[in-house]
């Protein structure tokens, strides 16, 4: 009898494993969907890397002026989950010298390294995953115009069990997604411009929307506020509820993501700092489409506890 019942756990351990091992294998983006991309144009996608905010990131920690086209890597991002560092992505071997065009578009749309190893999401491929492909080849010819580093940034530094690189497959399945976050009736051109670099490369809802214990992105509350991804301070609530900016203007939006300047005469800081750096980068009429998408979408009360 006890043999018997140790022969049905061994069993149903081995299906258990079988089980998570097939479903958190990484999926790559269908080739064809790939293949119907033109040759990128590296002027466009000089556009594509100012909204998608690569800098920030990517550069070396401290990096002004042109250095910030220097993308050696080396930021440490430093959240519950453990210290993430980010990797440099800069044209040379030690970057993503090597890559294909394809390589980087699985990277970015289904976080999926050339080796076929799942990526951490503090690389917002979560938000990447809404671009369009054509969007990705013309960053791609980009990067390669950018100047070479040959630094090899640090692994990241995780505690068990998020360590355990295989589980984001799991993790995917329920926090993967190219739908739209939001249904704006009746949107303008302008509207749906802008939800697309909001929610697609611009990435803003990866900092302020509030998370579960798991690091999925509570979309009910999208773009409320929360902590601060690293875990010090709060990032604020941009819909029009409380402690939000129902008060700006589309213009004020426009102004503040060129500027840094607020309507009641302050200046925006922290990370926003390096956002606007980005989004000065960017036309006119795209910083205008952002500011008429966030004057769109519902007001939520802010998603963090007030200080």
């Amino acid at each position: 009898m006890i043999r018997k019942l140790l022969l049905l756990v061994i069993v149903a351990a081995l299906a258990g494993a079988a089980g998570f091992w097939f479903l958190s294998a990484p999926s790559r983006v269908d080739p064809a969907r790939l293949a119907a991309a033109a040759p990128g144009d590296a002027g466009r996608g000089e556009r594509v890397f100012w909204a998608g905010g690569c800098a920030s990131c990517h550069a070396a920690p401290g990096a002004s002026g042109d250095a910030r086209l220097v993308l050696a890597g080396g930021h440490e991002l430093v959240t519950p989950f453990g210290t993430f560092v980010t990797p440099n992505i800069s044209p040379s071997a030690k970057g993503i010298g090597s890559w294909s065009f394809e390589d980087l578009a699985n990277a970015m749309l289904a976080g999926v390294s050339p080796d076929g190893r799942h990526y951490y999401p503090a690389f917002p491929y979560t938000s990447y995953a809404r671009m369009q492909v054509q969007d990705i080849a013309d960053l791609y010819a980009y990067l390669k115009t950018l100047p070479p580093s040959d630094n090899v940034a640090a692994d990241h530094r995780l505690r068990f069990p998020y360590s355990v690189r295989r589980g984001l497959g799991l993790w995917k399945r329920l926090y993967l997604s190219s739908d739209p976050v939001l249904t704006v009736a009746g949107a303008s051109d302008a509207i749906k411009r802008g939800q697309y670099l909001v929610e697609g490369p611009g990435h803003c809802g990866e900092c302020h929307t509030p998370r579960n214990a798991i690091g999925g992105v509570d979309k009910n509350r999208w773009l409320a506020g929360a902590k601060a991804p690293e875990g010090k301070g709060v990032v604020p609530n941009i819909t029009g509820g409380e402690g939000g900016i129902g008060s700006w203007s589309e213009k004020d939006i426009a102004y503040a993501l060129e500027s840094g300047f607020t309507p009641d005469f302050d200046s925006l800081g922290g990370s926003m700092t390096d956002v606007v750096l980005n989004m000065a980068h960017l036309e006119p009429a795209d910083r205008a489409a952002i500011a008429a998408y966030l004057k769109a979408i519902p007001a939520h009360p802010r998603g963090f506890a007030a200080p």
